[in-house]
């Protein structure tokens, strides 16, 4: 009670003011109107306050009269809707035009077959995205013109230094880091049917058709000195020495009809994945030995290393028993999935890239741990299969199927989604460039994050008449930015012999993250958070030609088909499609063979 007491006294005191103002005004009209009893300075203060109060009744009344006629009129009616009808189209030469002429997509295709080669854009301080020019940034993507016409097997990019892999399998090189006096293109590594390749900081790993993996120099001028190997050519009496000094990566322990089959590289460590599924890890840089835990060997160091070379491959033990079908390596940190989905993570943690909460007692991991995805789907009445994972910088990426399943004190019969597939995607380490694509801007992941705008998707598929889960087909991981390509429902079927309104269409491609170096390709030079859609590689030019200029069409890339290159299709015929490869600052699209 005294408490109540006490509240009800604070509250009346807080009261007074206002309380205190109603008698000064209660006497107010009383002093207006009354000048009696007043001095003589009194009588001129109730005189100049009764003129003072005229003038505000004119005022006042003046305003009314100005201001009736707009209160009392009619409200405005709304303005009429202007409908915008489609603009006439040019009239179709041919079917061909006709196509051309109602679909960008169709066009993007049309001319992805007719003008295959190599588009980049981003950072060009090492010449790497327009050899031929001194900009620094190359903001939107160009042609580089040495590759016009040509398949790649493979392809990737740095700062200072790009390397692709031709159709015959050759390496080719070029930027201020393979060469200040000459940047251009050049054929390097010659006769090795090369079919993959990786880069680290200072070397590119070239992997084989037969299993072989090289080390070259990016320098050119490294890779003219030294002791160089000798081909042997099917004669066994007559061989030629190498033009390129290169090493060779080689486990010594394969098995018999073992080989390797799958490479990735950080900037100092490289995985290397064999046909049973083993993983060796190895040093792939000469000027820092790897010391983070990348490698998955504990205790590992410079110190302790075996006898032999310093790029001598080790098998990750801890792996044995796991059948490995896909490695991935970020800048310091290594990723592995096996054939049941599990996925692995070593190697540095300072900004959450493995997936777990940072530590900074334990900065990394020098050996796999399981990341444990069912646990983050625990409760959610679905069961995950990571299905590919990817990495680049400080982040890693994973795609994941979750099968609807029958909760515990849920009946399978009232279920009528079950066994249906939901394709998401997760994402983590830092985010401080936007490279999550979660829409948030965080400096390290406590775990996994979904990115909404590429988990959840689905599509109607009318070849089996039902809705079916939009996965991702490819993600290429940059240092700071992310590029997906969706695997939805594609077209490359139109012919001399379907209808006039037949087009074809690719797969939908989303950019995000780091945009310092206008490497995502929008043209300016904000980061993004959120995944997001480029203007066709042209700029275009195709689009204003067919009468869309002004018109926004979004860039998608083109699918796997076997086709004739050239124009109207009169050139050789060969299997390709488009591909999409993020590097440090700088991002291409080429012709894949």
């Amino acid at each position: 009670m005294n408490t109540r007491r006490i509240a009800l006294r604070q509250t009346s005191l807080l009261c007074r003011p206002l309380s205190s103002a109603t008698p000064a005004m209660r006497q107010w009209p009383r002093s207006f109107s009354t000048p009696r009893g007043g001095d003589e300075t009194g009588s001129k203060r109730w005189g100049a306050g009764k003129f003072l109060g005229g003038m505000l009744v004119a005022i006042a009344a003046g305003s009314a009269v100005v201001l009736y006629p707009s209160l009392t009129k009619a409200p405005a009616k709304p303005q009429e809707a202007v409908i915008e009808y489609e603009k006439v189209r040019p009239i179709a030469e041919s079917k061909e035009d006709n196509r051309d002429l109602i679909s960008s997509q169709h066009l993007q295709v049309k001319k992805s077959w007719e003008n295959p080669g190599v588009y980049a854009w981003g950072s060009n301080t090492g010449r790497v995205a327009a050899p031929d020019s001194t900009d620094n940034v190359v903001k939107t993507p160009r042609r580089i013109s040495y590759f016009d016409g040509q398949l790649l097997r493979d392809l990737k990019l740095d700062r200072e230094f790009g390397a692709a892999i031709n159709e015959n399998g050759d390496l080719v090189q070029w930027g201020v880091a393979f060469s200040k006096a000459n940047p251009t293109p050049a054929e390097t590594l010659k006769g090795k049917d090369l079919i993959r390749i990786e880069i680290s900081r200072d070397r590119i790993l070239a992997l084989g058709k037969n299993g072989t993996v090289y080390s070259v120099p990016v320098a050119g001028s490294d890779q003219s000195v030294g002791e160089k190997s000798h081909q042997s050519s099917w004669l066994s009496f007559w061989s030629s020495p190498e033009t390129v000094n290169y090493r060779r990566i080689k486990p010594q322990n394969l098995s018999w009809g073992e080989s390797i089959v799958d490479i990735a590289s950080g900037l100092e460590h490289a995985l290397l994945l064999t046909s049973k599924g083993r993983v060796f890890s190895a040093a792939s840089s000469t000027s820092d030995f790897p010391s983070k835990g990348q490698m998955g060997i504990p205790g590992l160091t410079w110190a302790t290393r075996p006898k032999g070379p310093y790029d001598e491959p080790h098998e990750i033990l801890s792996l044995k028993g796991f059948k490995i079908v896909k490695v991935a390596a970020g800048d310091y940190h290594s990723l592995v999935l096996d054939s049941d989905g599990r996925v692995f993570v070593f190697g540095d943690n300072t900004s959450g890239q493995l997936g777990f909460e940072v530590e900074p007692q334990f900065p990394f991991i020098d050996a796999p741990i399981p990341l444990p995805f069912n646990k983050i789907y625990s409760g959610s009445n679905q069961q995950p299969r990571v299905t590919s994972i990817a990495a680049g910088g400080a982040n890693s990426f994973f795609t994941v199927d979750a099968k609807r399943v029958a909760g515990v004190r849920e009946e399978t019969d009232s279920i009528r989604d079950l066994g249906r597939i939901t394709a998401d995607t997760w994402a983590c380490g830092s985010g401080i460039w936007g490279s999550l694509g979660t829409g948030k801007w965080t400096h390290v992941s406590l775990g996994p994050s979904k990115i909404k705008s590429l988990s959840g998707l689905y599509e109607w598929d009318e070849n089996t008449n039902s809705t079916v889960p939009i996965r991702l087909a490819r993600l290429s991981a940059g240092s700071t930015h992310v590029a997906a390509v969706m695997d939805n429902v594609t077209s490359v079927d139109a012919s001399d012999v379907t209808s006039d309104n037949d087009t074809n269409w690719g797969a939908d491609i989303l950019f995000w993250g780091g945009n310092e170096y206008y490497q995502i390709g929008t043209g300016k030079r904000n980061n993004l958070a959120l995944p997001t859609y480029i203007e066709p590689l042209d700029g275009g030019l195709g689009d204003a030609e067919k009468g869309r200029k002004g018109e926004h069409h979004r860039f998608q890339i083109t699918p796997r088909s076997t086709v004739r290159l050239g124009e109207s299709g009169t050139g050789r015929k060969v299997s390709v499609e488009q591909r999409v490869e993020c590097g440090r600052f700088v991002t291409a699209v080429y012709s894949g063979t």
